[in-house]
């Protein structure tokens, strides 16, 4: 009676064969998930790098830690608004060629819920601020905006485009009627082109707040406020009065009124 049909070399080499391949098996899994996560961490680490760079150098993140399951992109927008020509190194600056293409990508991307904006500037280019205005007012995402610091000159069209606005109680809003650098020709034109961008100016404003024309004009030509100059300077809460910023408060004021209107246009 035959038990084994095999030589016992050939039963020794099969059997060695049958316990080395899941060693091997498990070798090179291991490998693998080492690999694959040396990548997962390298990722990791570039956007991690990536978002430090987009902080440093635009004052731009996106805000994804809260309780509610929404992603809020922040902007900031501080020093001088830079026009047509270089500002320059030494002055800190929002260059509008950065923020219009982020602000279209805002609009465009299905990730981010709502645009918090802060804001602390002296003015500066009116067209420039004007057109990043017009594209914050135009979005389709809930948008807060929250002034700090100071939100002057231009910066007074930026505070109002955001769909809902903020102030907190030591900033402060200058109003003034537009300025012009360079060659000025003292002909009738000249100033008859400062009043269409005067008008451009309020209007937006008062489309955007619940100020009137004649009232923020007033604000705008007043010459009892400012020593060297014509205008006006509100501080918190005044802003809120007159009625160009809707409401007095601070970052957890803002954050939680965006959390409120990305809910509800959820709910919508």
């Amino acid at each position: 009676m035959q038990k084994n049909l095999m030589p016992p070399n050939e039963i020794k080499n099969e059997t060695s064969q049958k316990i080395n391949i899941p060693k091997q098996n498990r070798r090179g899994n291991k490998e693998e998930n080492s690999q694959e996560n040396q990548e997962n961490e390298k990722v990791i680490k570039e956007n991690e790098d990536l978002k430090d760079q987009k902080i440093s150098e635009y004052g731009q993140t996106v805000l994804e830690n809260g309780t509610k399951d929404h992603k809020i992109h922040l902007l900031s927008v501080i020093g001088e608004i830079e026009g047509h020509e270089c500002l320059p190194q030494h002055n800190k600056t929002t260059k509008y060629e950065h923020v219009l293409p982020q602000l279209a990508a805002i609009e465009d991307s299905t990730d981010i819920d709502g645009l918090l904006i802060l804001i602390n500037t002296v003015g500066g280019d009116v067209e420039a601020g004007l057109a990043i205005a017009e594209m914050i007012s135009s979005l389709s995402k809930p948008t807060v905006s929250l002034v700090l610091g100071g939100s002057h000159s231009i910066g007074v069209p930026l505070a109002v485009s955001a769909s809902y606005s903020y102030i907190v109680p030591s900033a402060t809003m200058i109003i003034h009627p537009v300025r012009m650098n360079g060659t000025v020709i003292g002909v009738t034109q000249t100033f008859e082109y400062f009043e269409k961008i005067q008008d451009r100016i309020i209007n937006f404003v008062v489309n955007h707040s619940k100020i009137d024309y004649n009232s923020f004009r007033d604000l705008m030509l007043d010459t009892h406020q400012l020593a060297k100059d014509v205008g006006s300077i509100l501080v918190g809460d005044e802003a809120v009065k007159k009625g160009i910023i809707d409401e007095v408060g601070g970052i957890k004021d803002a954050l939680r009124k965006i959390n409120e209107m990305i809910d509800a246009g959820k709910g919508e």
